[in-house]
């Protein structure tokens, strides 16, 4: 899921619905949308979807969402749209052990990519997602890349910031990998400095966390540390940070 933040043209129901999914609330954010209509079908969709991933629960109510988004849509759209949403929950199944649905996701994220016409806003968000089933699940950094690539200039030119910090930041990740230190620092630095001026809180965690695997002490250490404060204010998610953020025991040898 992506989504543009708050400005002053927001309606008072999506910029409630930002503030609850910012803060990792989003079952109340997904009850805030009227139900019926194919649009808030798949939002809720998406948000509930986005729960999964980052708590890793909630994957029987994402899946009984889904089907209603996947039933309501009408036209390429909004099926490719559908499309793109269940190709993330079996990513997100597959990424988490909770059951391989490797295939389905790309099966599902290929049936998005014959109906959401290039160029079509919802084309970064699937070019991003397919970069990461290229790189956590293929294993393919140079596939991952191009996606990447391309689903951050859609971003831009659908000026998606929210979507760009993402695609900053894992950009950055293959920089890192790759020994490109400098690269990755500002590949960091700027999906830290978008997270937090859109107040995307529950994002802002992982990419301090990210920000410090590129800097050297004593910077490392404090942005970790900040980065475990916001992690413990959210009751510790995503649940996949944790074990970036735990400190070693006392007298543990390291490498």
């Amino acid at each position: 899921m992506s989504g543009n933040g708050t400005t002053a043209g927001d309606d008072p129901l999506q910029t409630a619905v930002w503030r609850l999914r910012s803060r990792a609330c989003w079952a109340d954010a997904a009850a805030l949308l009227p139900p019926g209509t194919p649009a808030t079908a798949l939002q809720r969709a998406a948000l509930l979807v986005e729960r999964c991933l980052y708590t890793e629960r909630g994957w029987q109510e994402a899946e009984d969402a889904l089907r209603t988004a996947e039933a309501l849509a009408h036209g390429d759209e909004e099926r490719g749209a559908a499309a793109c949403e269940r190709g993330q929950l079996a990513y997100a199944a597959t990424l988490h052990g909770v059951r391989d649905r490797a295939d389905e996701a790309r099966a599902a994220l290929g049936r998005a990519a014959a109906l959401i016409a290039p160029g079509a806003a919802g084309r970064a968000l699937l070019d991003f997602r397919r970069g990461l089933l290229a790189e956590n699940l293929s294993h393919s950094p140079q596939a991952a890349r191009a996606a990447y690539r391309r689903a951050h200039a859609a971003a831009v030119a659908h000026a998606d910031p929210l979507l760009l910090s993402f695609t900053w930041r894992h950009l950055a990740g293959l920089a890192l990998r790759d020994g490109e230190l400098a690269e990755a620092r500002h590949g960091f630095a700027e999906s830290l400095r978008i997270r937090e001026e859109l107040g995307y809180l529950v994002g802002t965690a992982p990419a301090l966390a990210s920000l410090a695997d590129a800097e050297s002490e004593p910077e490392a250490s404090r942005l970790r540390e900040e980065a475990r404060r916001l992690f413990r204010l959210l009751g510790g998610v995503p649940t996949w940070l944790a074990a970036q953020l735990t400190p070693p025991a006392p007298g543990a040898a390291t490498a």
